[in-house]
């Protein structure tokens, strides 16, 4: 019988995910942009990401289903508009999955310098070891990626510690006195690190009670994600260092040396986490989409730890192909990271607006938060929504007409 996630190990597995490949690196980026300022970024956004995933939360109780936000949209606007979420987050996990690794391996490059066609091969016997863990399900995942959020938080507190954290250094500034662009600007950014809500969604019935469990184990993970990134953002601003990895030059610098290596594990095991949670997610969807009819109903079977497996070993084979049409046409990472971005926006977005039929009046507060957090984030990302928007209105046809065909296939019978 396959075994069942728990509140806490949900939570672990929420944080893990959250923080994955920039818990380390994201941070460095938005005081780049935005200096002192990167500090309100990082405040607006996580308080503004709390509605949207008290939603999601009550969404994913209410209506656990492995499909997860294109179940919700489904439910309240019909097949067509949610078979296009679903499958709009179908087409960005091989793109956005990548972006991960590629983000990861800077933390293998941090240990140990590697590249050209020694860095792809590595590359793709990380996809081979995710097939390995993924396919043995996510209990024994969960609870290894809820020991590396502790570990996390244990290495942020003793940094914090051994700063001595002098708030008086902080150059920092009232709201109205810092340009509201570099924030947005850094706002687009970090929101990399909190993708990551929705895929949590999918997973629903792998926990042991949904109802009772996903929604403080989404919040209690959203909101320690939230802290620590203000606390390794307050940290690279009171702690200056020349190290092309801040976290690394600041850990060398507080706690004695050793911070590439200890760093750089913490970031290839919390990457490595990320990319796992959304194969598990995609998974489930091409399952669910199996299950209707579709994708080939062979992609439907599970493994007896309740994997879909042969689901899972495509996902991955998309993953491998991308990696290496990446390598060979030296394409863009951040490229990558904003078109990933710009799809999750529309899929939040969605989400929102199918809470409004789906749940009570009295969570229109949270609903309309959520909404306006979406088109802030939109507007932040500027002409890289372009990707998500054709991906949406190419898809619409698609599946209104393999709807249509399903129909009259049904018909015939």
């Amino acid at each position: 019988m396959n075994a069942k996630i728990g509140r806490w190990q949900g939570a672990g597995l929420m944080a893990t995910t959250l923080l994955g490949t920039g818990v380390f690196i994201l941070p460095q980026v938005t005081v780049k942009l935005a200096g002192a300022g990167a500090l309100w970024a990082w405040a607006i956004l996580t308080l503004t990401i709390i509605p949207v995933t008290l939603i999601f939360g009550k969404l994913s109780g209410r209506y656990p289903h492995s499909a997860g936000p294109a179940y919700f949209v489904e439910k309240a606007f019909g097949r067509t508009l949610g078979r296009t979420i679903g499958l709009i987050f179908l087409f960005v996990v091989p793109f956005g999955a990548p972006a991960a690794i590629l983000m990861t391996f800077e933390f293998v490059k941090s240990i140990h310098p590697v590249e050209g066609t020694a860095e792809l091969m590595l590359q793709l016997l990380v996809v081979l070891g995710l097939f390995l863990v993924g396919r043995q399900g996510l209990q024994l995942s969960a609870k290894v990626q809820f020991a590396l959020t502790l570990t996390v938080v244990a290495i942020v507190i003793a940094l914090f510690a051994a700063s001595g954290v002098h708030f008086d250094k902080l150059d920092w500034q009232p709201m109205d006195e810092i340009a509201i662009s570099p924030i947005f600007a850094a706002m687009g950014i970090a929101f990399w690190s909190f993708l990551g809500v929705e895929a949590i969604s999918h997973l629903a019935n792998d926990f042991e009670n949904p109802k009772r469990d996903m929604l403080p184990a989404m919040i209690i993970g959203v909101v320690l994600v939230g802290i620590i990134y203000l606390a390794c953002t307050t940290l690279i601003l009171l702690v200056p260092t020349e190290s092309s990895l801040a976290m690394a030059g600041i850990f060398d610098k507080l706690l004695g040396g050793y911070g590439a290596i200890v760093i750089g594990i913490l970031g290839i095991l919390s990457g490595l986490a990320t990319v796992n949670v959304y194969n598990a997610s995609a998974a489930r969807l091409v399952r669910s989409f199996s299950e209707e009819g579709l994708l080939p109903s062979s992609l439907a079977k599970v493994n007896n730890n309740g994997v879909p497996e042969r689901a899972l070993s495509v996902i991955l084979g998309f993953m491998a192909t991308i990696l290496v049409l990446t390598f060979i046409s030296e394409h863009d990472l951040e490229s990558l990271i904003a078109w990933t971005n710009g799809v999750f926006v529309i899929i939040y977005l969605m989400a929102m607006l199918a809470a409004l039929r789906l749940l009570s009046k009295r969570n229109l507060p949270l609903i309309i938060t959520g909404c306006g957090f979406c088109l802030a984030m939109g507007y932040a990302l500027g002409a890289s929504m372009s990707y998500a928007v054709g991906l949406a209105l190419v898809s619409i046809p698609l599946i209104w007409r393999q709807k249509k065909y399903l129909a009259a296939k049904q018909a015939s019978i």
